[in-house]
C-alpha cells in the first residue's frame, strides 16, 4: 500500500491532495494514509476526526498523517489523538522535506508530532504542477493564488492559509499548456481568495490579464473555468474575457455570504447587497446564457428573520442557479464567535429553506436549457458537463471529450441530451 490521501473541504484541497501524493511517495512514505483537513466549520473538523478513527479501525497498521486547514489551526489536538502518527502544517505539505522528515519522525511521542511552521511568515508561493492527473481526464485544477489578506468575522481561513500570494504569470500559463498537452480539456483556475491574484507579483497583474494571457498563448485549450471569485474584486479583463471569449465558461461562483447590507458589515464583507445584484446585472448583459452559484451563510450572529429574507431574496434577485449554503458555525477566535449567537434549530431551519430556494433555481434553470444545443464534457460513462457546469446525462460517448449536443429533458436534477 502506498499513500492514499483522504481530502476534506474545498477545490484548492482537492488539487493539492495530488501534490501531497506525489511528495509522501517521493519521500519514501508507504502503508499511509494523510488526512487534508478543512477548518471552514466545526463539523468539518468533526469529520475529520471521525474519518481518522474509522480509518485506524479499518487499517491499524497503516499510519495516520494529518494535514490541511484544520492540522495548521489546531495542531496539537490532532496531536493528542492516539490515532495520529505525525501533523504537518498546510504550506509544509507541498514540499518534499516536510515528508521526509516525517518519513524519519514515525514512532516519536505526542509531543514532538508536530511539524507545523508559522503560516504568516510565507511570502511567496512556487507553482506545483500535478504530475498524478491521468492523462486524458477531463477537468483539472490549476492553482494560481494562496492564502487571504481578507479578515472576514467568520472566517478561520486566514489563519490556516497565511496571507494571500500568487504564481507568476508566466508560471501558470506553462502549467496549462502542460496539461492541455497531456489531453486534459478543461482547466480550472483556483485559489482561496482568487480575485486578489496578482497584488504581491511585480506590476500587480489581475486576474483579468491572467485569464486573457492563458487563453491567448494557449490556444489550443477548449475550455478554461474560475472557480469561486468575490465579485466586487472583478476587474475590467476579466469582465472583457467574459464577454469576448467562448472558451471561458460561462459559469461563475460568488463569495456574496449574505443578502442583507447589515449582516453584511458585521461580516466584514467590502459589497453591499446593490452591489451584488449590480454585477450580477453587468455581466448578464456581457454573457446573456451565464449561469451563477454563490455561496451564503445561514444564520450568521444578529441575522433576524428580516434580514435573513433578504438573503433568500437574493436567489431571485441575482438569478442564482447553484447554491453552496453553510450553516453558520462558531470558530474560535474570530470575531463572530463573540457576537450574539442565532438558536441551532434556527440556523437549521433557515438553511433548510435556502437548499430549497435552490433547488427550485436549479430545477428552472434545467427547464430553460430544453432546447438549446449545448457543447458537453464528458465526465464519466453517461455522465457530463455543460458550459454552465450542469449536469448532463450522455450516453456512449469517450471520456475526456467535448460533444455538441441537443437537450432533450430534464429530471430536475440533471439534462438528457
Amino acid at each position: 500500500m502506498g499513500v492514499e490521501v483522504v481530502t476534506f473541504g474545498c477545490r484548492l484541497n482537492a488539487f493539492e491532495a495530488e501534490v501531497i501524493r506525489s511528495k509522501a511517495e517521493g519521500a519514501g512514505l508507504s502503508d499511509t494514509i494523510v488526512i487534508n483537513s478543512c477548518a471552514v466549520t466545526n463539523e468539518a473538523v468533526a469529520q475529520a476526526r471521525q474519518s481518522i478513527r474509522k480509518l485506524k479501525r479499518e487499517r491499524p497498521g497503516a499510519r495516520i498523517v494529518v494535514t490541511g486547514c484544520a492540522a495548521q489551526t489546531q495542531a496539537a489536538m490532532f496531536a493528542d489523538m492516539a490515532e495520529v502518527d505525525r501533523v504537518v502544517g498546510n504550506d509544509d505539505k507541498l514540499h518534499g522535506e516536510a515528508w521526509r522528515e516525517t518519513h524519519a519522525a514515525f514512532g516519536v511521542g505526542a509531543s514532538e508530532k508536530i511539524a507545523v511552521s508559522d503560516i504568516m511568515a510565507i511570502r511567496e508561493m512556487a507553482p506545483h504542477l500535478v504530475d498524478g492527473y491521468a492523462s486524458g481526464l477531463p477537468r483539472v485544477f490549476v492553482q494560481v493564488q494562496n492564502g487571504c489578506d481578507h479578515r472576514c468575522t467568520f472566517c478561520i481561513i486566514p489563519f490556516g492559509r497565511g496571507n494571500s500570494r500568487s504564481v507568476p504569470m508566466g508560471a501558470v500559463v506553462e502549467q496549462v499548456r502542460t496539461l492541455v498537452e497531456r489531453g486534459h480539456a478543461e482547466i480550472v483556475l483556483t485559489g482561496v481568495d482568487l480575485t486578489s491574484y496578482g497584488a504581491d507579483l511585480p506590476g500587480a497583474p489581475k486576474l483579468g490579464l491572467l485569464t486573457r494571457q492563458i487563453l491567448r498563448h494557449v490556444p489550443e485549450l477548449k475550455r478554461l473555468r474560475i472557480s469561486s471569485i468575490d465579485s466586487i474584486e472583478a476587474d475590467s479583463d476579466l469582465l472583457d474575457a467574459i464577454a469576448g471569449d467562448a472558451r471561458l465558461m460561462p459559469h461563475l461562483h460568488l463569495s456574496l455570504q449574505s443578502g442583507d447590507d447589515m449582516i453584511l458589515k458585521r461580516m466584514k464583507r467590502r459589497h453591499s447587497r446593490q452591489d451584488a445584484i449590480a454585477f450580477c446585472d453587468q455581466v448578464r448583459r456581457l454573457r446573456p446564457d451565464i449561469a451563477f452559484g454563490a455561496d451564503i451563510i445561514a444564520g450568521f450572529p444578529t441575522e433576524t428573520e428580516e434580514m435573513f429574507s433578504r438573503s433568500l431574496d437574493l436567489v431571485e434577485e441575482c438569478g442564482l442557479t447553484f447554491l453552496h449554503v453553510f450553516p453558520y458555525s462558531p470558530r474560535p477566535g474570530t470575531p463572530a464567535a463573540r457576537m450574539p449567537q442565532v438558536a441551532g434549530p434556527e440556523i437549521k431551519e433557515r438553511a433548510r429553506q435556502l437548499r430549497a430556494a435552490g433547488e427550485v433555481a436549479l430545477r428552472r434553470r434545467l427547464q430553460t436549457e430544453i432546447g438549446a444545443t449545448r457543447d458537453v464534457l464528458i465526465e464519466s460513462a453517461g455522465q457530463g458537463r455543460t458550459e454552465h457546469y450542469l449536469p448532463v446525462a450522455v450516453a456512449g460517448e469517450c471520456v475526456g471529450s467535448v460533444v455538441s449536443r441537443k437537450i432533450t429533458g430534464s429530471d430536475g436534477e440533471r439534462l438528457t441530451a
